[in-house]
């Protein structure tokens, strides 16, 4: 009997021993979904009456702000965003940066993964945030309706992890922006029925807000406090719709950590430049004396003889000096900002120091150094021949031309009765065809005096098809075709990394020893240097149909854009999911 129960009791334990270790298991497997969660908002696109420059205009926003609310979530987190559209455009909501691992129903561009969201109608976006940590963005994806209709999405680290760097005191997102003292989708479309560069825009804003530098803004300007001593993550966003722009702090340095949402290896900036669609994270410590500092941001301008909008918008960075909360005294807010000295419109030096010196904060072994499809893409203006007979009215670009962009002498044309995700999936014939070239069909002195028979792209709905897991590398390599500017180059559906960049013609002989493969940037908007070349390279790991396209939002509605279709790999993993059930029809 003492042996039955020896036996018993030995039995016993090691069936508790089993049971207890795999409830660890379990507790192990399902702790990260566990802790992930679910934020569901309500979009309403309206028009809402707001005053800027002394005037008044029934503008789109979302829920009524501009910008737009800004959606804070952690990495594994899902966002499920009703949009009902209550304005008199066609909309739809681009989610800039986020990978959308197999979900590129949620991406949002118009008549690319979606039709758009008519008025009076709605859709659901869903989509979870995998891998990624930083700083993005929301806009609409129609148009020019992003000139008002944007936010920010921050993305903190799941619970139990922390920044790479000492965390900050606070944390403020900067949402540069631009507006006009009109209705954009008006200048937009003038634009397109003259064949002419639209307006420029009347005023930058930070956070909505043009600063103390513009008439009847002076008191609406954003403030941002600090007590001595702390620091700030200060998020920035380049939200304007045509304009890189230069961003300064006036006597404080930059530590600048961050951008597009990925990690970079620390170091201190006096200025930093963004493109339109990229984000940059800095800290900076209030270090100097108890005062008031102008936030500034103007144009990087750098296309030679271009119209610009070549005004200041400003933010003050107030202190709250260390007595102030102890006897209730504080920095005067009528004392006069400390100015920022910002670099002239055209300084390419600077714009190109800041983003030669972004760099991974280690190593990165997955670098594709192994390259399936080894791309050149030429990116720029041109300019289309009126035919005769032509109204001159519409045909008031140079020398009675009109405007036109493209990618390899290709001005993309955007189709309109069915999205290309839906032409793709559904197996629907005679919407785009798969021939992008990989290459210029002619090579020439890309960067120098071009022949205007190259003036003129053709026009046409083309995309680049990619297997499931092959390797590309794209060299974006910009015109001098009208005049050289530099393209910020945004890729839907993927982060790349950035191997070079460089000026002149790319000289693959020369420049390819120049490739850092060892911690190149990770992003998803490259700065195409004037007069110059970029070259990324990522894997083809996501199925969808993913727009390549400047971010210069004049530049994609004259053709400036493509498509990469990646197909399906092996198995649900690797698959796109089913549309959804109220999904946009067109």
């Amino acid at each position: 009997m003492e042996v039955f129960n020896h036996k018993s009791s030995s039995s016993s334990s090691i069936c508790s021993f089993f049971a207890f270790a795999l409830l660890g298991l379990l507790l192990l497997i399902t702790t990260p979904l566990a802790t992930a969660k679910v934020h569901s908002h309500h979009f309403v696109i309206q028009a809402t009456p707001v005053k800027r420059l002394c005037k008044t205009h029934n503008t789109i926003t979302v829920n009524g702000m501009y910008p737009g609310p800004t959606l804070e979530v952690e990495n594994g987190d899902t966002l499920v965003v009703n949009v009902v559209n209550r304005a008199r455009y066609n909309v739809t909501i681009h989610w800039h940066g986020v990978r959308q691992m197999r979900s590129a129903w949620a991406d949002g561009p118009e008549f690319v993964t979606q039709c758009p969201i008519r008025p009076g109608r709605s859709y659901t976006y869903r989509f979870t945030i995998q891998g990624q940590e930083g700083t993005l963005w929301w806009h609409a994806h129609s148009s020019w309706l992003r000139a008002t209709v944007y936010g920010a999405l921050i993305i903190r680290p799941k619970q139990g992890d922390s920044y790479p760097f000492p965390k900050p005191h606070r944390e403020t997102p900067l949402l540069l922006g631009e507006w006009w003292d009109a209705n954009p989708i008006d200048v937009v479309r003038e634009a397109t029925r003259t064949g002419a560069a639209p307006n420029v825009s009347d005023a930058y804003t930070v956070n909505g807000q043009p600063g103390d530098q513009y008439t009847c803004s002076s008191k609406d300007t954003v403030v941002v406090p600090m007590k001595s001593g702390e620091t700030n993550l200060l998020r920035v966003v380049n939200s304007a719709l045509n304009q890189e722009l230069f961003f300064k702090v006036a006597n404080h340095k930059m530590t600048v950590v961050g951008a597009d949402a990925s990690y970079l290896k620390p170091f201190t900036a006096s200025v930093i430049m963004l493109g339109p669609g990229q984000t940059t994270d800095v800290l900076i410590t209030a270090d100097q004396p108890a005062n008031r500092y102008h936030i500034a941001a103007r144009a990087y301008q750098s296309a030679q003889g271009a119209s610009f909008d070549n005004t200041t918008t400003t933010a003050v960075l107030q202190y709250e000096s260390a007595a102030c909360s102890s006897r209730g005294k504080c920095t005067s807010q009528n004392q006069k900002p400390v100015s920022a000295v910002m670099p002239a419109f055209n300084d390419t030096a600077t714009a190109t120091a800041f983003t030669t010196s972004l760099r991974s904060p280690k190593r990165v072994e997955t670098v594709p150094t192994k390259i399936d499809h080894d791309l050149f893409f030429t990116v720029g203006l041109g300019l289309n021949r009126c035919p005769r007979g032509a109204r001159a009215r519409n045909c008031q670009g140079p020398n009675g031309t009109r405007f036109t962009a493209s990618m390899n002498n290709v001005s993309f044309v955007l189709p309109s009765n069915f999205s290309l995700l839906q032409a793709h999936q559904q197996g629907i014939p005679g919407v785009f065809t798969t021939d992008f070239p990989a290459r210029p069909a002619r090579q020439f002195d890309y960067t120098g005096n071009v022949s205007r028979s190259l003036w003129q792209p053709s026009r046409g709905t083309k995309v680049y098809r990619l297997k499931y897991g092959e390797t590309v590398q794209v060299v974006l390599q910009g015109t001098s075709i009208f005049t050289a500017e530099n393209h910020p180059i945004h890729l839907h559906g993927y982060d790349f990394y950035i191997v070079a960049e460089g000026f002149g013609n790319f000289d693959r002989r020369k420049d390819t020893a120049k490739f850092n493969l060892v911690d190149p940037p990770l992003r998803n908007t490259a700065s195409v240097p004037v007069g110059g070349w970029a070259v990324i390279r990522f894997v083809a790991d996501n199925p969808g149909v993913w727009l390549m396209h400047c971010h210069l939002d004049v530049h994609i509605t004259w053709g400036l854009a493509m498509a990469f279709l990646v197909e399906n790999g092996v198995g649900e993993l690797q698959t796109l999911q089913p549309p959804p059930p109220d999904l946009p029809v067109c």
